[in-house]
């Protein structure tokens, strides 16, 4: 299976975040990517290739909002004509019964395109945002050229941003991105499986009323947990997209068992839809180990989860997302990864 990445992730850096009323250092970190990388070339899973140069905002456009992008690329501009350089992160946001409007002012910029405060600049993070689409475009490119299977190791990961907004260390969501660059380049019908332990909120507010890509995600229970705000097993689309939307969500402490019957019934779903490819989310921080996630699997259960993905058998790109147990982040991945190459 051949890797897609690009080295331009490590411009996003000793960012910060807001977490549970704290400023912290960011867990989202550079060396997430080392030990996948180190893992994946020791037991020789394939090729390693760098990002193609795409135009990502092109591409990306079909799944967000334009003046969202532009937002995110005159960011830090706007930054330093405010006398600012360092680490960012907004302070305030919308809120219920205010009116709509798109301020002027970095400082509202920042509120109004984001929904937390985990999705904080530093001066090389569009370039590495724009890097992480480009890989998860290049991996679709080599499933489009005829790969049965392509892993996109995508930093800063992308599934909790939405068509207009930031958060959770996400900008650009880079598997909905490439799920519409599928279907642009001829596919009928994708679906996302988002196997994070936190709700794809974003991927899911993009495809909601849409019934070319169909949006599964397991995940732990929001009314307790992390986006809290969407996520619930009632949530089954609106318009076209009825139908089309399913969560799982579980409770802290689930491990495989209950997990893997939940993934048995997503990939039923997945066979009844008959998509032409399978967008796989691939978080990690549903490992024992993770330090912000409560479920409980184990090293020994990711290559189940790609066996079981494999069964699908559809042509499949692997997107990363989250995973914060960093020494154990290298085995997991390539756990999935060799699970679904049939090793």
């Amino acid at each position: 299976m051949k890797t897609v990445y690009s080295p331009r992730h490590r411009l996003h850096a000793d960012n910060q975040e807001l977490n549970a009323g704290a400023i912290l250092p960011a867990f989202e970190l550079p060396a997430r990517v080392d030990f996948i990388l180190d893992r994946i070339r020791a037991v020789g899973l394939g090729p390693v290739l760098e990002a193609a140069p795409h135009d990502v905002v092109a591409a990306a456009a079909g799944v967000h909002d334009r003046g969202y992008l532009d937002f995110m690329a005159d960011f830090w501009r706007l930054w330093l004509a405010e006398g600012r350089t360092g680490p960012t992160m907004p302070y305030v946001w919308p809120a219920r019964g205010q009116r709509d409007i798109r301020p002027d002012h970095v400082n509202g910029l920042m509120g109004y395109y984001s929904f937390d405060g985990g999705a904080s600049f530093v001066a090389g993070t569009w370039e590495a945002v724009q890097s992480a689409a480009a890989s998860a475009l290049t991996a679709a490119d080599l499933i489009i050229a005829g790969e049965r299977a392509a892993y996109a190791l995508c930093r800063p990961p992308g599934h909790h941003a939405g068509r207009s907004t930031m958060g959770g260390y996400c900008f650009i969501n880079n598997a909905a991105t490439a799920a519409q660059w599928f279907l642009d380049h001829g596919a009928a019908r994708v679906s996302i499986l988002d196997i994070d332990y936190h709700h794809g909120n974003g991927t899911q507010e993009i495809f909601y009323e849409r019934a070319d890509v169909q949006m599964i995600n397991l995940h732990a229970d929001t009314a307790v947990a992390y986006p809290f705000f969407s996520g619930r097993a009632d949530e089954r689309g609106a318009g076209a997209g009825e139908g089309f939307t399913h969560n799982f969500p579980m409770p802290f402490g689930t491990g495989f068992d209950l997990w893997g019957d939940s993934l048995e019934a997503a990939c039923r779903l997945i066979d009844g839809y008959g998509p032409d490819v399978v967008v796989v989310s691939m978080g990690l921080d549903t490992f024992e180990g993770d330090p912000i996630s409560k479920f409980k699997l184990r090293r020994d259960d990711y290559p189940r989860i790609g066996a079981r993905i494999a069964r699908l058998n559809r042509p499949t790109l692997v997107v990363q997302e989250g995973g914060y147990a960093v020494a154990d982040i290298g085995y997991n991945a390539v756990g999935v990864l060799t699970g679904l190459e049939g090793r």
